[in-house]
Parts: structure tokens; sequence; C-alpha cells
């Protein structure tokens, strides 16, 4: 176990910048970036009279008046949407903008700064794209920043030290203040779940938290480009800060694409693999993808929160009973991250692969 030391989860194909590729005037895209296996962005069918995603506010959650109630609207855009948004969650606004504003200021760096900060081939922390495990598969319309910041010991300490001293500041300080809320959120979804609360402490206590900063550049194309291939995320729960306000995020409910619009100073939330598989299936992990824009770019900071990095990922014992069997196989988190992030992104694949298929395993 590398526990004491730096944590390698894997390592992506480096590939160019797509920022860099919009600095120049151009009018089509590179074939590499188009996208024949996605549905067309801009002819998905989407009803602005369905309801965008569901709204928690975090302070009824804390108020007995309310407590009930709220706690049953989580619960249900868990099962339901596994997508919300969080309201009155205690991070502060000046704080949010802070570091909105520094983020925009790291990806206008001249590239030369960025090349310092670029991928390394054997890891996937830094400037560039995940997930490119071959020469010929196609790119996403879009760069971004990854890095591992919690727990401290398996940070990769030389990449926070070429950062910016008020970037790093600022991320130090978010950081933190994600985690606290991450560890709120987990909390009232032990209760919702009626799940043993000591459980899910122990699970997430010094959880793995990493970040990953998006930049979408403006696409002459955007109707053959995809800002991020559908996936669904690897993590417990996904904590969203939209930079500005260029909107993108779209996730797949009941067989169509819904357009995210995010409230100002909230986070968009979104339940990962990992608490589907500890809540049992009970709640359910959703597909989502990025699409751009031909006027604008999008700016947005996602960030992971997983349990400690010496648990063993399985459904919560509280959870699974003799009427209530377990529907996914139990691994190190270590193992399970490393093997996430050594395939190709491609929908819940990696979820239905952690599955354990009816019988199996039964000797009779």
């Amino acid at each position: 176990m590398e526990s004491q030391a730096e944590v390698n989860f894997g390592k992506s194909i480096i590939v160019p910048s797509v920022q860099e590729l919009t600095k120049e005037p151009i009018f089509n895209i590179p074939a590499r970036y188009v996208r024949d296996d996605q549905e067309d962005p801009l002819i998905v069918s989407y009803d602005p009279s369905l309801p965008s995603v569901p709204v928690i506010d975090l302070e009824r959650l804390d108020v007995e008046a309310y407590m009930n109630s709220e706690l049953d609207s989580l619960h249900s855009a868990c099962k339901d949407w596994g997508f919300f948004q969080v309201v009155n969650h205690g991070v502060s606004t000046s704080l949010l903008e802070e570091f909105r504003t520094q983020i925009d200021s790291f990806f206008k760096l001249p590239y030369e700064e960025k090349k310092n900060l670029w991928q390394e081939p054997n890891n996937q922390e830094g400037f560039g794209q995940l997930f490119v495990v071959s020469d010929e598969q196609k790119l996403d319309w879009s760069d971004m920043f990854y890095i591992t910041t919690l727990p401290h010991n398996i940070r990769r300490g030389h990449l926070f030290d070429k950062l910016q001293p008020k970037l790093r500041e600022t991320l130090e300080t978010y950081s933190i203040e994600v985690e606290k809320l991450a560890l709120t959120i987990l909390g009232h979804m032990a209760k919702a779940l009626k799940m043993d609360v000591e459980e899910m402490r122990e699970l997430f206590s010094d959880g793995v938290q990493s970040m990953r900063m998006n930049y979408y550049p403006q696409c002459p194309e955007p109707d053959k480009a995809i800002g991020f291939t559908p996936h669904s995320d690897a993590d417990a729960l996904t904590i969203l800060c939209q930079v500005n306000e260029t909107e993108g995020l779209q996730i797949r409910k009941e067989g169509r694409w819904v357009l995210v619009k995010p409230l100002p100073n909230a986070f968009v939330v979104n339940i990962g693999d990992i608490m589907e598989i500890v809540s049992n299936g009970i709640y359910r992990s959703i597909e989502h993808r990025a699409i751009v824009n031909s006027t604008k770019e999008r700016l947005s900071i996602a960030t992971f929160y997983s349990s400690n990095l010496d648990s063993e990922l399985g459904p919560a014992p509280s959870l699974i009973g003799p009427g209530n069997p377990a529907n996914f196989r139990r691994v190190p988190l270590e193992k399970y991250f490393k093997e996430f992030f050594a395939r190709k992104l491609s929908g819940k694949s990696y979820l239905d692969f952690m599955r354990i298929e009816n019988g199996e395993g039964n000797t009779s």
C-alpha cells in the first residue's frame, strides 16, 4: 500500500491543448474531435417545461420544523435524479468569487507557463485530458487541470509547489470547505438511507478528494463535438462550481438529455458510482456530459469526494441482510480507482463491471 506517499491512480496519453488550437481562427474542427458516435447536442430533445434538477436547502436539514420534509426531498433527489443543487451550503460567496477569479486567470496563463504543469507520461495529474488510452481515440473539446487535493499525504507535492502562491492558498481553503460540505451531505444521506451513521463516518473520514478544473473553448462546429464524453463519476459525490455563466452540463433523464441550469452561488451535486455501490443501488449515479458552444467558453470546477484510501468498497453492511443481498462486489478502493482510470470512458460501464450478476457466487 502506498498510503504514506504519493499515490498514482493512473495515466493518460498526452494530447494537444484545445485552448491553444482555438487561438487561431478555425472553421472546421480536426477529425480527431469529430464525434459521430454522440447524439447531436443541438437536436437532442429538451423540454423546458420539465423541471431542472431538484434544489436542496442544507439549512432546512438542521431545523426541526423542516428537517423531515427536506430529508425526504434529498432522498428522492438521490433515488430519482442522482443530481441536485444545494443552497445555503455554508461556503462563503467571497471564497467562491475569489476561486472563480483564480481559475479564470489560471487558464489564461501563457502556454509556456502551463507546460510546466502539464501531465507527465506516467501520471494523469496536471493539464491535459483524462481517459485517453489510444492514439486513435476520439477526443473531447476541452482542456482540464486535474489534481489530488486530500489527504495531504498522497498529494503530488511538486505539482502544488508549481502553482502560483495565491491560487495554492485559495485552493487549500476551498478544498477544506468542500470536504466539510461533502461530509455534511453524506451524513444526511446516511439518515435518509437509514444506514448506520457511524459506518458512513468511518468510510468517508479522511476521504480521497481530487479536483478537475474544466475549460471548454468556443467551438466552430458544436454539433460535431462533445465537451465531455457521457459518463458517470467513479467517486461518491461530485460537487460542481460553475465558474462563468455559460451552461453546458446535461444529464440523461428518462432517455433524454436535460440541461442543468445552475443557480447563482449554488453547487450542483451528483451521486457517483461509489455511492451507488455503498447504498446497494438505492441511490443511482447518472450519466452526464458537457456540450460546447460556438460563441462562449465555459469553465467549471468539479470536486470529487470518495471514501478513504484504506477502505474496502462495497455495499454498507447495515443495508444488506437475508432479504436484501449485496448487488455489488467488494474491492479495495485503490484497486477500484486504478481499474477505473485504466479504461476508456464509456457511460456506466465500469459500475456494471462491479455489479454482482444474479446467481454469481451461488454454488447450489
